[in-house]
């Protein structure tokens, strides 16, 4: 790869082209709201509702929890917190087995109950699609509020010590603040999350009153070919994403506690029944989290050398195809994140963070609308889902890229100019040493993404599944312990993808 100059300038034209190109196909095929019947207006309120109700959970159930981190130290501490980032790159077909494995019908908890005489909990409805959104991001909430916690100035504790304040006034002096400034932007990010939720509802939600306006784009493209219908929705979705944005941008409070000396302090921890409670809110969460992981991985690891041969064949072929969306994100990353920190225009920053105003689905249903007169979508399926999976791993990529770029850009830019270093042998001895970690970083992410999408390759070849499909297709088939050992091949193919790109950053 050769970076020149114009090549940022380029790419962001190209994709900000593809992206809008796209978004225009769809708003060209919709036929307006008239297009839109009851059942898809009630897919509007449904997905508005769960995920305003998942956000809201999250979020609060994430305050005790991150409270506890911030103030207890104890062995398995850092292990734990590091833990609380795996469901992002964990594949959401994966955890939803492990949900079903202990909320199903013959799950654990209903075992328990049965046994009992009490009566069964269902797994399946809205109450499914939250309790899997909670799944997912109570993680992520807790990471960003322990942040909110710990950007409090060590000098701020230190001062509430020695004022011999109690725990309710730390509370109201110091915490309180904090989580006005912080909770807002935690439950609009989970928000964000709920809105464009696929897999989840293909799998838990479904029927009338558990759909959402992702998978009603999936019906009306998949079962009902009515690409105008299925186009409304998509920009209905995408309206959705961009008020919520703006809302993000208008609520957030500062704390406004002032700078501080960027020292590491533990606040003081109460103790007695408070020490209880905190460890009490840990012990939830880390089973909350981790008990659906190990009972899929308790059924279907032993099962993994049974698998079919289509199962690994689906297998290679996510391989593959993760890997080229991988080194495809890297690729288009570099380039931006280089032309950034030149200087240059934010519009190419901009184009770059494009994708988060659309979801997967909406820009599959755009290129099929684009491409269908030209080529038969079946023999697309795989290089579009590359393409789709590249560009939506593209933001994650710019933000590790970008600080590291400019940085590199203070630090050598002006000497590599006045040695004449550029193109290929720039790339090599100064780029590539000194990007090592975050493209590591970056690439794992995006070929972790990538091995566990179940979106776009749902509308094109169903014919040429991958791992997270056939898995799909397995729990559909009701061959469930095979779907097990699917899951945890899918999982642990996608955490390695991660280690090995993550690890080759490190070590270059």
């Amino acid at each position: 790869m050769t970076y020149r100059e114009p090549a940022g300038a380029i790419i962001a034209t190209l994709l900000a082209t593809l992206i809008l190109g796209t978004l225009a196909a769809v708003a060209w095929q919709a036929r307006g709201l008239s297009g839109l019947g009851p059942w898809d207006w009630q897919a509007v309120r449904f997905t508005l509702w769960q995920a305003f109700v998942s956000a809201a959970l999250s979020a609060l159930l994430a305050i005790p929890v991150a409270r506890a981190l911030a103030r207890r130290r104890f062995r398995g501490r850092a292990a734990l917190v590091t833990l609380l980032g795996a469901p992002f790159i964990l594949p959401v077909i994966v955890a939803i087995m492990g949900l079903i494995s202990v909320f199903g019908r013959n799950g654990t908890i209903n075992e328990g109950l049965r046994l009992l005489g009490l009566p069964e909990i269902g797994i399946y409805g809205w109450q499914g699609v939250i309790l899997a959104h909670v799944f997912f991001n109570l993680p992520l909430s807790v990471r960003l509020i322990l942040q909110g916690w710990q950007a409090i100035p060590a000098e701020r504790f230190r001062l509430a010590e020695s004022l011999g304040f109690t725990p309710r006034d730390s509370l109201r002096h110091l915490e309180l603040p904090m989580l006005r400034a912080v909770l807002p932007g935690v439950w609009l990010a989970v928000f964000l999350v709920c809105l464009t939720s696929f897999a989840v509802a293909l799998t838990l939600g479904g029927g009338p009153s558990a759909t959402t306006v992702e998978l009603a784009i999936y019906q009306a493209f998949r079962f009902d070919f009515d690409l105008g219908r299925a186009a409304m929705l998509g920009l209905v979705q995408i309206a959705l994403s961009l008020g919520a944005m703006t809302l993000a941008f208008r609520i957030t409070i500062p704390a406004a506690f002032g700078a501080g000396m960027q020292e590491t302090h533990t606040p003081h921890a109460p103790r007695g029944w408070r020490r209880g409670a905190d460890m009490l809110a840990i012990l939830l969460a880390a089973v909350f989290l981790l008990w659906p992981i190990l009972s899929v991985t308790a059924n279907g690891l032993p099962r993994i050398p049974a698998l079919p041969l289509e199962v690994w064949s689906a297998a290679a072929r996510s391989i593959v195809m993760a890997i080229c969306s991988a080194f495809l994100a890297l690729t288009l990353s570099l380039i931006l994140a280089l032309e950034v920190a030149r200087g240059n225009s934010r519009w190419i920053e901009s184009a770059g963070m494009l994708p988060i105003v659309a979801s997967p689905l909406v820009l599959g249903t755009g290129l099929f609308i684009l491409l269908r007169g030209w080529f038969a979508p079946q023999t697309l399926a795989l290089p579009v889902t590359v393409a789709i999976n590249a560009i939506m791993a593209l933001p994650f990529g710019l933000r590790a890229l970008i600080p590291a770029a400019r940085i590199l850009q203070a630090d050598y830019g002006r000497l590599a100019a006045s040695l004449d270093m550029r193109g290929a042998a720039r790339l090599r001895y100064l780029t590539l040493p000194r990007l090592a970690r975050p493209l590591g970083f970056a690439g794992g992410l995006a070929a972790a993404l990538a091995m566990g999408d179940l979106g776009v390759i749902t509308l094109f070849a169903q014919e040429q599944p991958t791992l997270p499909l056939k898995l799909y297709q397995l729990m559909n088939s009701y061959r469930m312990e095979d779907a097990a050992a699917c899951a945890i091949l899918l999982m642990l193919i996608s955490f390695a993808l991660f280690w090995i790109f993550d690890r080759g950053g490190r070590l270059a």
